[in-house]
């Protein structure tokens, strides 16, 4: 089945990243990989971002004049650094695993992104 699809079936709430993690014998097509040092302490671990939430929300704004009135605006956010597709190096602590349909997943928070790296096309 596509990962694509299966992932459609995903909403990453708030601030939240769904990660693919890399394998620690996997490269990127650019040639980055973390050293077998930094794979040993699994203190960071590398992946592509899938899926990301909607960003930090926003307050919404309430008139203090009248405060009867029934807001009518929608939720906003402020939205995300990570973008589909972005390599992001992470910290592993803060990564939650999941595992669905027999593949492995991490959700993690923005803040705990350390880099990004984004292929321009």
């Amino acid at each position: 089945m596509d990962e694509h699809i299966i992932t459609d079936k995903f909403i990453v709430i708030g601030d939240r990243l769904l990660i693919k993690p890399l394998r620690a014998d996997m490269q990127t097509p650019s040639g980055l990989y973390l050293p077998p040092t930094v794979q040993e302490n699994q203190k960071t671990q590398s992946g592509y971002v899938i899926k990301t939430g909607p960003g930090y929300p926003l307050p919404i704004a309430l008139d203090a004049d009248e405060p009867w009135k029934e807001p009518n605006e929608r939720v906003r956010y402020i939205p995300l650094q990570a973008q589909v597709g972005d390599l992001a190096i992470f910290l592993q602590r803060e990564a939650v695993d999941i595992e669905y349909e027999g593949e492995r997943y991490v959700i993690v928070p923005q803040s705990a992104v350390l880099m990004l790296i984004r292929e321009e096309f």
